[in-house]
């Protein structure tokens, strides 16, 4: 730079005054100046031309380690089915007190096979239409035995049963396939109060039959009510209300002559609001009229459809085992004047008619749900088809 500053100074020298050693000084010093130009270029071009170094590849990162697959969770046990309130009790049926109740019956039935049967080598035609007879007089029916002596009589020639003492086995199997079994456990405690219409003609012991219910459902642990709706019976409601105080559970009544359909609203009613698990409606036994049964229980079943739309759950027919084939006649108009759902046979213990239960079981299709086995008020078993072949038997085989 000392170059340039003599170079363009005020009062500098001219260059054709400049002695030799100046001239040289100045000569080095631009030699010096225009290396050290070029030396500058050189680096900035080298800086230029340099190429930038690659950036150091970023770290893959590490991948992530695979999740355990979360283990299968082990598959929920099927659940069971639900065993139905009714299933339950069937297996607490006192067999004695059923044997007891269907003695007579028994006992008068085999003795008739006996004679007929004594003294023959083989079952032959005789046999079957001695056996026919003592079907019918048993009340069991006419169509229901000429079904089980057809079945019969199939067996002994497919089978090949010459042994007239080998005909009370196939005659207790057939008679165990003919009666109508076929119960759908509708009894659903959690849709409360479960609703039971009773109905039947006078006479057939309705009115003990629902002091036996009432005092059979409360002995598995449920509150009970019963609504006296048969106001037109002289004494009907005094005589109920002695058997709801014998069960102990409550009962709600009016005066003779009340609108039933009012005393069944005011029964299930009060039922809701104390919560009660069933609740039992007698009605009246007299309305032998069709049309007028019909209209009678259509009334009550649409008044507690107000409170419950599924009541009445069941309407339980109660017929009197000791008038045979008049049973059955009941039992017929009745259904065909309302839908019975299921039945109770009663006063099986002092006759011989029990056979009466096979005929309408067979030709209703209604399930028999109860019988009636004597006058107390624990008298009352669960029907099953089984242990009723069994006790109709009676160790006769």
């Amino acid at each position: 730079m000392n170059f340039f500053k003599r170079l363009f100074s005020i009062g500098k020298k001219p260059a054709k005054d400049l002695d030799k050693n100046e001239i040289d000084d100045l000569n080095v010093e631009k030699h010096e100046e225009s290396i050290q130009k070029d030396s500058i270029k050189e680096e900035v071009k080298q800086t230029k031309s340099k190429p930038e170094p690659e950036p150091e590849p970023e770290p893959e990162p590490e991948p992530e380690p695979e999740l355990e697959p979360e283990p299968e969770p082990d598959p929920e046990p099927e659940p069971k089915e639900k065993e139905g309130f009714f299933k339950r009790l069937l297996k607490k049926t006192n067999k004695k007190s059923l044997d007891k109740s269907l003695e007579k019956t028994s006992n008068s039935f085999f003795d008739k096979i006996k004679k007929a049967v004594v003294g023959k080598t083989k079952v032959d035609v005789e046999v079957l239409d001695e056996l026919e007879e003592i079907l019918i007089t048993s009340d069991v029916g006419v169509k229901t035995t000429i079904k089980i002596i057809d079945a019969i009589e199939s067996r002994v020639a497919k089978e090949k049963y010459t042994n007239p003492q080998e005909l009370n086995l196939i005659l207790k199997e057939e008679i165990g396939n003919i009666i109508f079994d076929e119960k759908n456990d509708d009894f659903d405690i959690d849709d409360k109060p479960y609703v039971i219409l009773v109905v039947g003609v006078n006479g057939v012991g309705k009115t003990t039959s629902i002091g036996k219910l009432a005092a059979f459902f409360k002995s598995q642990g449920l509150s009970v009510m019963i609504g006296a709706a048969d106001t037109f019976r002289a004494a009907a409601i005094e005589q109920l209300e002695e058997w709801a105080t014998r069960a102990g559970v409550e009962i709600v009544k009016q005066q003779m002559g009340s609108d039933p359909a009012s005393v069944s609203y005011d029964t299930l009613n009060s039922a809701i609001k104390k919560n009660k698990d069933v609740v039992i409606i007698d009605t009246a036994g007299r309305l032998h009229n069709k049309i007028n049964l019909m209209n009678e229980l259509s009334k009550i079943s649409r008044v507690l459809q107000k409170l419950n739309i599924n009541a009445p759950h069941e309407i339980l027919l109660v017929l009197d085992g000791s008038t045979g084939q008049n049973a059955y006649e009941q039992a017929k108009q009745f259904s065909e004047a309302t839908k019975v759902t299921s039945m109770m046979v009663t006063k099986l213990d002092g006759t011989a008619k029990g056979g009466v239960v096979i005929g309408i079981s067979d030709q209703l299709s209604i399930p028999i749900k109860f019988i009636g086995t004597g006058e107390s008020i624990e008298d009352l078993e669960l029907f099953d088809k089984k242990d009723f072949v069994e006790s109709f038997f009676q160790n006769k085989i």
